[in-house]
Protein backbone atom coordinates (compact mmCIF):
# COMPACT_ATOMS: atom_id res chain seq x y z
CA UNK A 1 0.00 0.00 0.00
CA UNK A 2 2.84 2.33 0.88
CA UNK A 3 4.43 1.63 -2.50
CA UNK A 4 1.18 2.52 -4.28
CA UNK A 5 1.01 5.80 -2.36
CA UNK A 6 4.63 6.64 -3.27
CA UNK A 7 4.02 5.84 -6.95
CA UNK A 8 0.76 7.83 -6.98
CA UNK A 9 2.43 10.77 -5.23
CA UNK A 10 5.32 10.65 -7.68
CA UNK A 11 2.94 10.63 -10.64
CA UNK A 12 1.00 13.56 -9.19
CA UNK A 13 4.24 15.46 -8.65
CA UNK A 14 5.41 14.80 -12.19
CA UNK A 15 1.96 15.71 -13.57
CA UNK A 16 1.93 18.95 -11.59
CA UNK A 17 5.41 19.85 -12.80
CA UNK A 18 4.39 19.22 -16.40
CA UNK A 19 1.33 21.43 -15.96
CA UNK A 20 3.43 24.24 -14.51
CA UNK A 21 5.94 24.00 -17.37
CA UNK A 22 3.18 23.98 -20.02
CA UNK A 23 1.38 26.91 -18.38
CA UNK A 24 4.64 28.87 -18.20
CA UNK A 25 5.38 28.19 -21.87
CA UNK A 26 1.88 29.37 -22.81
CA UNK A 27 2.45 32.53 -20.79
CA UNK A 28 5.75 33.17 -22.57
CA UNK A 29 4.10 32.58 -25.97
CA UNK A 30 1.25 34.94 -25.11
CA UNK A 31 3.74 37.57 -23.96
CA UNK A 32 5.68 37.26 -27.24
CA UNK A 33 2.45 37.63 -29.23
CA UNK A 34 1.52 40.71 -27.20
CA UNK A 35 4.94 42.28 -27.82
CA UNK A 36 4.63 41.61 -31.55
CA UNK A 37 1.17 43.21 -31.56
CA UNK A 38 2.55 46.29 -29.80
CA UNK A 39 5.35 46.61 -32.37
CA UNK A 40 2.85 46.34 -35.23
CA UNK A 41 0.57 48.92 -33.60
CA UNK A 42 3.51 51.32 -33.15
CA UNK A 43 4.48 50.90 -36.81
CA UNK A 44 0.90 51.58 -37.94
CA UNK A 45 0.76 54.62 -35.65
CA UNK A 46 3.98 56.02 -37.10
CA UNK A 47 2.71 55.49 -40.64
CA UNK A 48 -0.57 57.16 -39.77
CA UNK A 49 1.24 60.12 -38.21
CA UNK A 50 3.33 60.57 -41.36
CA UNK A 51 0.23 60.49 -43.56
CA UNK A 52 -1.59 62.93 -41.28
CA UNK A 53 1.40 65.31 -41.36
CA UNK A 54 1.44 65.32 -45.16
CA UNK A 55 -2.33 65.83 -45.27
CA UNK A 56 -2.07 68.71 -42.77
CA UNK A 57 0.54 70.40 -44.96
CA UNK A 58 -1.68 70.00 -48.00
CA UNK A 59 -4.70 71.31 -46.10
CA UNK A 60 -2.76 74.38 -44.98
CA UNK A 61 -1.78 75.12 -48.57
CA UNK A 62 -5.38 74.70 -49.71
CA UNK A 63 -6.64 77.00 -46.97
CA UNK A 64 -4.09 79.63 -48.00
CA UNK A 65 -5.25 79.38 -51.61
CA UNK A 66 -8.90 79.65 -50.57
CA UNK A 67 -8.16 82.72 -48.43
CA UNK A 68 -6.39 84.39 -51.36
CA UNK A 69 -9.29 83.60 -53.68
CA UNK A 70 -11.83 84.91 -51.18
CA UNK A 71 -9.81 88.13 -50.92
CA UNK A 72 -9.87 88.47 -54.70
CA UNK A 73 -13.61 87.77 -54.85
CA UNK A 74 -14.40 90.27 -52.13
CA UNK A 75 -12.56 93.07 -53.98
CA UNK A 76 -15.33 95.17 -55.50
CA UNK A 77 -13.11 97.97 -56.80
CA UNK A 78 -12.39 96.15 -60.06
CA UNK A 79 -8.70 96.84 -59.86
CA UNK A 80 -6.34 93.85 -59.61
CA UNK A 81 -4.11 93.72 -56.59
Amino acid sequence: MRGLAVVTGGLLLIGGTVLVVVADQQRVDALDEARAAVVQAEERLETTRDVNYRLAERLTALRTTIAEQETQLSDTSGFPR
